[in-house]
């Protein structure tokens, strides 16, 4: 029963991711998750509630993945230190770099995460909620402790608003400039998507090591 219920739960997961991708989530009806899932409407509300639970779990499924990334990330990383503190860039880009991948690759399950990434950062509490949850609580304290280890002479409160503001800065800049470009009547980039999303990481990198390295504020 429980291998059942595994297999039912994955397949509307599946079956939702791929639309998303298709559709978009807002677009997305139920009848068509039921039907390309091969479901009824009640296995959908047995295993999520609603619908607005079922995008925060696809959500929360394609954070596993990034998460995984980064686990074995850090641990090469202290693998090869031998106990010595990681440099703070490369701590930023084991944590920043596979979210920024992941949400700028092809793939239906990537095209999917940058509209439900974006529907998720306005809601800020369910947001967070989805990023720190119990299940992806164990990497980020990884991160957290090399962070800690890493920045010596910057209190631990100073730390967690430098990657507070670090996480809006990258889950922002995903989202694109078009918008910014349009209201400040600047030119659209001349870049390939490629070139653009891999100056986008560069970028971000280079911001956010900033950020960290940034004298303390005065008390």
């Amino acid at each position: 029963m429980k291998t059942k219920r595994q297999s039912t739960r994955e397949r509307i997961l599946n079956a939702a991711e791929q639309l998303f991708a298709q559709h978009g989530h807002e677009n997305t009806t139920m009848r068509q998750i039921t039907s390309t899932a091969d479901v009824n409407l009640s296995a959908v509300n047995y295993h999520f509630g609603s619908k607005d639970s079922l995008i925060q779990a696809v959500f929360k499924r394609r954070l596993e993945a990034i998460n995984e990334e980064r686990l074995q990330i850090i641990e090469k990383l202290e693998a090869e230190a031998g106990g010595a503190p990681l440099k703070p860039s490369q701590i930023v880009e084991g944590f920043f770099g596979p979210l920024i991948r992941h949400a700028l690759g092809s793939g239906r399950g990537k095209r999917a995460f940058l509209p439900l990434l974006e529907r998720s950062t306005s809601d800020p509490d369910g947001f967070i909620r989805a990023i720190f949850d119990e299940a992806h609580a164990s990497v980020f304290d990884r991160y957290k402790d090399a962070l800690f280890l890493s920045l010596v002479g910057v209190p631990e409160e100073e730390i967690i608003w430098r990657f507070h503001f670090m996480l809006g800065s990258v889950s922002y800049a995903l989202m694109g400039t078009d918008q910014l470009r349009h209201a400040i009547n600047a030119a659209p980039s001349s870049a390939s998507q490629a070139d653009e999303n891999q100056q986008l990481q560069a970028r971000l990198m280079g911001f956010l090591l900033g950020g960290l390295r940034a004298p303390l504020p005065e008390p």
